[in-house]
């Protein structure tokens, strides 16, 4: 059996038989999780294993696990800060914002691979056009020169740990007021003012990033459909003019930034035909019920080939992990990059 084109999630801490049914289903590929399924690192290893055991080869893992206010487990994890601490230390010091970024990424990269995660998505590499909510302090900086330096760093971290990197959200996020989980984000620039939006992913392309999630943003001078599902931005933009060659993930599809294009099932063919990978459907199983009845394709061997490249690769079992020279160094970097700055007083 290959592994079909299908993210979906799962009910809690242990699977339900429910939960085994729609694993097993040849469409279904991969899993992401949330908060609701996470209780300790040890539950958490049990649950991955559960999911892997369902079928062979096994389902790949994943979830959102940034920093900031974008990470899902926390109590037995390091407490990693949003991504902009890291651009912050980048102005005051490239190197050591650099440094932090490398370490930013491998820990948390390799705490989730201790616990047989396969990847997280990210790094975001929207620009901070000081516009969107949504991304805020989970932007790296605002200036897409810094972006693209840091995420690479981010992206060496990952790597060094033995984890695939999802650079997103494609072709950016920052330059829009509203929120793609609650309504279509518009963005009316024309393609040439998007180039330092571009430029992050250029960069990471050049040097071997993995993979790539697409926004449900509409960008009406480029293309009538938002970019999650527009020819024109995956497979023209990302896949041939950035000449990007790895796994395509859109943004959650029952998101309401989706719904205008048609039902799930619609939806999901128009993100295939576009030229995307995977498509995650979280947190409405029916809306996954109805796919997997309604969406006929035939298994792609390319597409296992591609999400086999995101397996994770990890180097520590947990105990190991937290013994290693490494998590000590990248754990107290991190500490101090939280800590608030010392005040000076002056004489009075």
């Amino acid at each position: 059996m290959t592994l079909g084109p299908l993210m979906v999630d799962v009910a809690g801490t242990v699977l339900s038989a429910e939960d085994r049914e729609v694993l097993a289903h040849p469409l279904v590929g991969s899993v992401i999780l949330f908060t609701r399924n996470y209780q300790d690192p040890q539950q958490l290893g049990q649950l991955v294993a559960s999911i892997r055991a369902v079928r062979a080869p096994p389902l790949l893992v994943a979830v959102d696990h940034e920093g900031g206010r974008v990470q899902r487990f926390r109590t037995g994890f390091t407490l990693l800060p949003a991504l902009r601490r890291v651009g912050h230390l980048y102005d005051q010091d490239a190197a050591a914002g650099l440094q932090l970024a490398r370490e930013h990424g491998w820990l948390m990269a390799a705490e989730l691979l201790a616990c047989g995660v396969d990847f997280s998505f990210a790094p975001c590499v929207d620009l901070d056009h000081g516009l969107s909510e949504i991304i805020g302090d989970r932007a790296l900086h605002a200036a897409p020169a810094a972006v693209a330096a840091l995420s690479v760093a981010y992206m060496h971290g990952m790597r060094e740990a033995g984890m695939a990197a999802t650079a997103k959200h494609f072709p950016g996020h920052g330059a829009v007021v509203a929120d793609s989980h609650l309504a279509l984000p518009v963005d009316r620039r024309e393609l040439a003012d998007l180039n330092g939006d571009l430029q992050p992913y250029q960069l990471l392309i050049e040097n071997g990033l993995p993979a790539v999630m697409v926004a449900h943003v509409l960008l009406p001078q480029i293309d009538a459909l938002p970019a999650s599902f527009s020819h024109r931005w995956v497979s023209g933009v990302l896949r041939g003019e950035l000449g990007f060659r790895g796994t395509v993930f859109t943004d959650d599809l029952s998101m309401l930034g989706a719904a205008g294009v048609g039902d799930i099932v619609e939806r999901s063919r128009l993100a295939l035909d576009a030229g995307c990978d995977v498509l995650p459907v979280c947190n409405d199983r029916s809306q996954v019920v109805r796919l997997l009845d309604g969406l006929k394709i035939a298994p792609d061997p390319a597409l296992h080939m591609r999400l086999a490249r995101l397996r994770g690769r990890p180097h520590y079992d947990r105990g190991q992990l937290l013994a290693s020279a490494n998590w000590i160094r990248c754990r107290a970097a991190l500490e101090r990059c939280m800590a608030p700055p010392e005040l000076e007083l002056g004489e009075s």
